[in-house]
């Protein structure tokens, strides 16, 4: 029976990691593959890491897996968080099909800090693809 469990946890997690991996090629732009790449792979390690601690059965193997997949699930989504919004805020371009653009005009460039900031700070004219929710 734990057998099962592991080769099922083995699966399951080898299919989230290749998700990811196809994720990354097939996405439009940086912030959907990082999204992709976050999550499932996060996914993947935690099923991964959980078929070993079935399978050495050992209480110390388990206790580390279950760190470790904590680990991944406090810092993936931080790390993610900051790589985004530092590349959104140097100006990497967004896909052309995204609707909502909420911090669009909200960044001030000259003090670096969130509010409300003019057009021209905001890098931004008018017509573009990226509109804020208020503005539609």
């Amino acid at each position: 029976m734990n057998e099962f469990a592991e080769t099922g946890l083995l699966i399951t997690g080898a299919a989230f990691l290749l998700l990811a991996a196809i994720g990354v090629v097939r996405m439009p732009d940086l912030f959907t593959r990082m999204q992709c790449a976050t999550k499932a792979a996060t996914l993947g390690i935690s099923c991964i890491l959980l078929s070993v601690a079935l399978s050495m059965g050992d209480f110390g193997v388990a206790i580390r897996a279950v760190l470790t997949i904590a680990f991944f699930f406090l810092t993936a989504p931080v790390a993610a968080h900051m790589i985004g919004r530092a590349a959104y805020l140097v100006g990497v371009t967004l896909w052309k099909g995204t609707i909502i653009d909420e911090l669009s005009g909200h960044y001030d460039r000259r003090t670096h800090t969130l509010g409300r900031a003019t057009q021209a700070d905001a890098g931004q004219t008018p017509g573009t693809a990226r509109h804020s929710a208020t503005e539609r």
